[in-house]
């Protein structure tokens, strides 16, 4: 859900928890499209801090906590999230939010793929992610279910039948319409196993190694962890592809899907993964982009007509709901582009498991 900005009264009392940020200068970090995010220079370092969108229940905290402490316990970068002057790891300003605050990881984040190696590296440190956190024993007792996609098909159906005056029902009705049509014709998913993952590897939350050419630069660290949890890997891989063999990101251009890209992932991935995938895993895995890719576009189908979840660009467009549809068209372009590349990708991921 989208709210405004947090004034500069709120950020002040937001930094007043927290020791290390004593006396910090903030400026605004933009990117995301959920939580309100500053990064901060103190005496102490450097630091992110953020406004959590309501969605999440401040117990993610935890989740958080737990995961980036065993990831630094094994030599991989991950911030580390700071508690409050009474030992909290959330700030709580009650009608102004919940604040958290962490360190900030040195690197950049990009908008798009550059290159298959850039790909290859990035898939790397996801496998590394994944095999680090095989072992993890917690108790995830808050979790975010963001890939339910019956619920937000629900959803798509509800905002077109309450919205039939909206400016945008007439763009919009059609999309919805593909949308759940072609959710009865995409093979079923079957039960596989949940794996400790990301949960939103949208390629933005990918931190690199900020020398060296873009398309060189190695993959650092994970960030963005509000749905870390356990979940099937075609979920969180399928999110992954969606994302990063798309070239033209999810803002600009005509949606597309890379096979160079994709092959070039997979192999990285594989590559650092330490345990075995089940073949049910694999098989999921051929599927998973395409159903991300359609719920995605229900989702942003949905909020062009309820205008109320996403961020959205006021420079590029008169409403939110008009930036929404423009996402809307993207992401069912690219699963039209997903379905046409259905046999490399089986090629690939089936092949591998011979």
């Amino acid at each position: 859900m989208t709210r405004p900005a947090p004034d500069a009264a709120d950020l002040a009392r937001a930094l007043a928890h927290y020791a290390e940020l004593a006396g910090g200068v903030a400026s605004p970090l933009t990117g995301g499209l959920i939580n309100s995010t500053f990064a901060v220079r103190s005496s102490a370092g450097e630091f992110v801090v953020q406004r959590v969108n309501p969605i999440f229940a401040p117990e993610i905290h935890d989740n958080i906590a737990a995961v980036t402490e065993h990831l630094r316990g094994r030599g991989e970068a991950s911030p580390r999230l700071l508690t409050t002057t009474s030992g909290a790891r959330w700030a709580d300003l009650g009608a102004a939010g919940i604040w958290r605050a962490m360190t900030r990881v040195p690197g950049v984040s990009l908008e798009a793929v550059a290159s298959p190696a850039q790909a290859r590296s990035a898939a790397a440190l996801v496998g590394r992610f994944h095999s680090t956190l095989v072992d993890l024993d917690h108790p995830f007792v808050v979790r975010r279910t963001l890939h339910d996609t019956p619920a937000h098909l629900r959803t798509l159906a509800q905002a077109v039948a309450e919205h039939r005056e909206h400016r945008l029902f007439a763009e919009v009705e059609p999309i919805a319409a593909a949308v759940l049509a072609g959710a009865t014709s995409l093979p079923p998913l079957a039960a596989a196993p949940l794996r400790v993952g990301h949960g939103d590897l949208k390629f933005n939350n990918i931190l690199f190694d900020a020398t060296g050419p873009e398309g060189q630069a190695e993959a650092r660290c994970l960030i963005d962890l509000d749905s870390v949890a356990p979940m099937p890997l075609h979920h969180e891989l399928g999110d992954a592809w969606r994302s990063w063999c798309n070239p033209a990101g999810e803002e600009r251009g005509a949606a597309s899907f890379d096979a160079a890209i994709f092959a070039a992932a997979l192999d990285g991935y594989l590559g650092a993964l330490s345990f075995a995938l089940e073949p049910v895993e694999r098989r999921n895995l051929v599927h998973g982009v395409e159903w991300i890719a359609l719920e995605l576009t229900a989702r942003f189908a949905a909020d062009a007509l309820n205008e109320r979840y996403f961020g959205w660009d006021p420079q590029r467009f008169p409403g939110a709901g008009e930036h929404h549809l423009h996402r809307a068209k993207g992401q069912w372009a690219l699963h039209q582009a997903c379905l046409a590349t259905r046999e490399l990708r089986a090629d690939l991921l089936l092949r591998e498991a011979s």
